[in-house]
């Protein structure tokens, strides 16, 4: 089966092999010689590396450099600290964590080692190698566990436990809401007229919160590994951006990358739900609300909108590194586009009350 390749080390993100080995033997029972190191290519925040000892492979992740510049952002013993909870709860479905430290003397900063898994990850950039094997009956499978795995981390019991801790839930949505038009302003780059409109709907028409929970915050498809021969979900990745707060919240925002079949190509990049046989939104929401029926999902328009609004801003700030001249990466030259399409559809969805 497919899954993510580690490659070749990029020019200046390479690691101390000789620091690193010595140090990890000196707190690592068995751990042995490293016999290699390459690099997980994807991702545009943390480095993630896959580390070839002689007894197992593993996965470490560190901060990039700079990474000390960015208040609150790449932290790797909150991200550790989530695994371990995670893990103490009962909740299987993550890489096990194996060791952190703060030791920045080894690598030049903190890290984690955590399990390699063998599994599969579901990117549309990959849709060509994946495509001979994932048929309707699979995707149906697969988004259907999609759905239920983020139904119980909902419904993990976050209390007298560290997960408490890892976020300010009181006040989440609006914090949430005018943090994101902040960003949206200060990344500003063309007169888009809808992201206002979005905001002031946003703003007037905030729900009261519910009962907070443990979010994932970016819960889609590729992050998540994938035992394709058994239909299963093996681990859900990426949880630097996890927090507490209203549920619906990170249900909006998955819904957001869930693109369909009618949808254009632009938003297709985000997921491979568009499938056949895969869910459709608004079969998401119907089995979510059916296996967690105390959740209230009657007004997920709200969410879903907020979660278009952050994607359109997101992209905004990525098109405003290039616009700024920060970066000349040619990938990232019509993005403004993308932008405005999101942002329009988020409007529109407003205007025709549901989930296009």
């Amino acid at each position: 089966m497919i899954s993510d390749e580690a490659k070749e080390i990029r020019t200046g993100e390479e690691i101390d092999i000789s620091s690193l080995e010595f140090f990890l033997n000196q707190n690592i029972e068995h751990f042995g010689k490293i016999t290699g190191i390459k690099q997980f290519p994807g991702g545009y925040s943390n480095l993630t590396y896959l580390i070839l000892t002689e007894n197992k492979n593993y996965v470490l992740r560190k901060p990039p450099k700079g990474a000390k510049a960015i208040k609150g952002g790449h932290n790797m013993h909150r991200e550790y600290e989530i695994l371990e909870s995670l893990t103490k709860a009962g909740f299987d479905k993550i890489p096990k964590p194996i060791f952190y430290t703060g030791d920045e003397s080894v690598l030049g900063s903190e890290f984690y080692l955590m399990q390699k898994l063998e599994g599969t990850i579901l990117r549309n950039s990959e849709f060509k190698k994946q495509k001979e094997f994932l048929n309707p009956e699979l995707m149906a499978k697969l988004s259907q566990q999609i759905c239920e795995t983020q139904a119980e981390l909902h419904k993990i019991k976050i209390e007298n436990t560290p997960l408490q801790n890892i976020g300010k839930p009181d006040g989440y949505i609006a914090r949430q809401v005018t943090g994101w038009h902040d960003r949206y302003l200060n990344a500003k780059t063309d007169d888009i007229e809808t992201e206002l409109l979005v905001f002031n709907w946003l703003t007037e028409n905030m729900p009261v919160e519910i009962k907070p929970t443990l979010l994932h915050n970016d819960f889609k498809y590729d992050n998540v590994i994938f035992d394709i021969e058994n239909q299963k979900i093996l681990a859900i990745l990426d949880w630097e951006m996890a927090t507490i707060g209203d549920p619906r919240m990170d249900i909006g925002t998955s819904l957001s990358y869930w693109c369909e079949a009618g949808d254009g190509d632009f938003e297709k990049n985000f997921n491979l739900s568009w499938l056949p046989g895969n869910y459709t939104r608004e079969e998401y929401v119907a089995h979510y609300q059916k296996i967690n029926p105390e959740l209230d999902l009657s007004n997920i328009l709200y969410f879903y909108v907020f979660g278009l609004f952050k994607n359109a801003i997101i992209i905004q700030q990525i098109y405003a590194r290039y616009k700024r001249g920060l970066t000349d990466d040619m990938r990232f030259a019509n993005l403004i586009l993308g932008v405005k399409a999101l942002m329009l559809k988020s409007y529109n969805s407003i205007l025709e009350n549901r989930m296009l």
